[in-house]
């Protein structure tokens, strides 16, 4: 994950430097996102027992990880393109006072089980900015409005030692979002920016929302913090989870 990361942020830099002369503009960020786990997890479950709660029942804790994005505003009709990855991933010892089911084994009440959840994704929207409103405002507000693809890279397992049982599911899931970005720069240094990624449909439901501060405090580099909270309900190919991550983030990057 940290590896595609890094080298699409370098791929980017490598490509776009030479093209900000040509009114293609550039933004690159590295950075890491506190994320607290809360809601359940299942893979085939039958009764309500076949879930697994996060932090009650799989013992999952905050934990800090790897987030790095680039934006790219393109000339004239081209749409403008915005890439995100994000890792997210908990791994722990917990137990069950009842006997649960996953998927097709049946793990023992009362008796420690390791799992670990991978829940990576990666976002690719196509947007526009409405036109005008920043000529209008003389640089000081922008809106984006467009379509995300975020494909998410999943990956449950449980084992069970003591027993020699053990189950994991792995699925990949493209999901379609509309896209809106909110830029507001009151002063040369300082922006302040919110975005929201989100869809229903058919039971399932993904809302992203972020909202974030950004320092410019020299040239092209910039310093930005705020907070992340992404809420996730599917149900596909036999994974039924309802869960939700969110938490304090902070990156450094470069504007061009």
């Amino acid at each position: 994950m940290k590896k595609i990361i890094i080298g699409i942020i370098l791929l980017m830099v490598a490509l776009g430097l030479p093209l900000t002369s040509h009114a293609i503009g550039l933004e690159v960020a590295l950075g890491g996102w506190s994320q607290k786990p809360q809601g359940d997890i299942g893979y085939k479950p039958v009764t309500p027992d076949d879930s697994l709660d996060l932090e009650r029942d799989l013992k999952y804790d905050t934990e800090f990880r790897l987030t790095g994005r680039v934006k790219i505003d393109m000339p004239m009709l081209v749409p403008n393109i915005y890439l995100m990855g994000t890792q997210c991933e908990f791994d722990g010892t917990g137990q069950k006072n009842v006997n649960f089911k996953f998927g097709e084994e049946t793990f023992s009440a009362n008796v420690d089980f390791y799992s670990k959840v991978k829940l990576n994704h990666y976002d690719i929207a196509l947007y526009y900015g409405i036109p005008l409103l920043k000529t209008a405002t003389v640089s000081t507000i922008n809106v984006d409005l467009g379509l995300n693809v975020r494909i998410f890279d999943f990956k449950a397992e449980v084992r069970q030692d003591s027993t020699g049982i053990e189950e994991s599911k792995s699925l990949t899931v493209p999901i379609p979002m509309a896209y809106v970005g909110l830029q507001f720069t009151p002063i040369e240094k300082i922006a302040i920016e919110m975005e929201g990624r989100g869809i229903s449909y058919s039971g399932n439901s993904l809302i992203s929302l972020i909202g974030r501060i950004k320092f410019k405090p020299m040239g092209p580099f910039f310093l930005a913090g705020g907070y992340r909270y992404d809420k996730i309900k599917i149900d596909e190919d036999d994974v039924d989870a309802d869960v939700k991550f969110h938490g304090p983030f902070a990156e450094i990057g470069m504007e061009f």
